[in-house]
């Protein structure tokens, strides 16, 4: 019992020593994360396709869903931004269409974050256009678990969160198939509910600032690993004060929306979309292969 105790004042003092190296002003982080979205891709393409052709579609889909990020944090602001990568010649050509559609659209500009004032912006381009998203943060109800695992040389805890989320997924974007009948487009007609999304998340108060990758804050610590559904983000490196200091910018970019309103104008869109690859197909040689 004496020895518990001693053991809880030693990690409490050890506690009290970080917060006050990490309560300076000019105190900055960086922690770089990868990103990884696994999907569903049967009932992508023309059923006449061969299995090499379904290989490279899945291939393809792969390189889109599977990214890294960076992540720039000091103990009030954080700037999320997907790492720059250069196309392999050709691999432009694999993503026009319905393709080139899909990974623009899950393809996200800088996301900051303020928890002092409770704000969120991210520059979003969609289908050409330019978009603010301006906010303020999601709200998540955490529930700690006292579950514990280590990442890194970080002690980490686990937290948990059910949201509901109205945003568009991959699977809305999939094209009829020309299989479908009238009741399989009476059924995608119809508005889709909010779905709840179950979240697990690791954060480690071994770096006292409640940020996070993607919109994902609200916690005790810095989070380290998330799972959302079919997405986990996972931090793979974090360099505390870096030599180079960076200066976290506000996106400033685009018409101004909302969350909800930029939702909605994708929604919007995909059915537009699915609806033109429909009239197509039925239209005069919609059935050519």
């Amino acid at each position: 019992m004496k020895l518990n105790l001693q053991k809880t004042l030693i990690a409490s003092l050890a506690l009290l020593v970080s917060l006050c190296s990490w309560a300076q002003t000019d105190f900055q982080g960086v922690a770089h994360y990868m990103s990884k979205t696994s999907i569903n891709t049967e009932n992508f393409g023309r059923p006449d396709m061969s299995e090499e052709q379904k290989k490279r579609i899945a291939e393809r889909m792969k390189s889109m869903f599977e990214k890294t990020y960076t992540l720039t944090f000091n103990q009030t602001e954080s700037l999320y931004k997907e790492d720059e990568t250069l196309e392999a010649p050709g691999q432009d050509q694999g993503r026009r269409g319905f393709g080139a559609m899909m990974s623009s659209s899950f393809t996200g500009g800088p996301e900051y974050k303020n928890v002092k004032t409770n704000q969120l912006l991210q520059e979003q381009e969609f289908f050409g256009k330019q978009f603010l998203v301006k906010d303020t943060l999601p709200k998540y109800e955490w529930q700690m678990t006292g579950e514990t695992k280590q990442i890194g040389q970080y002690t980490c805890f686990k937290a948990t969160a059910t949201i509901k989320s109205t945003a568009v997924g991959f699977e809305d974007f999939r094209p009829p198939r020309r299989e479908e009948g009238e009741e399989a487009k009476e059924e995608e007609t119809k508005p889709k509910e909010p779905k709840s999304v179950d979240i697990v998340a690791w954060y480690t108060m071994q770096i006292p600032v409640n940020q996070g990758p993607a919109d994902y804050w609200g916690l005790p610590g810095l989070i380290l690993e998330v799972n959302a559904g079919k997405t986990t983000i996972l931090c793979t490196k974090i360099v505390v004060n870096p030599e180079e200091k960076t200066t976290i910018k506000e996106p400033k970019k685009g018409k101004e929306v909302s969350k909800e309103e930029y939702n909605e104008i994708v929604k919007k869109k995909t059915e537009e979309m699915r609806n033109n690859f429909r009239n197509r197909r039925n239209g005069p040689g919609g059935n050519r292969r």
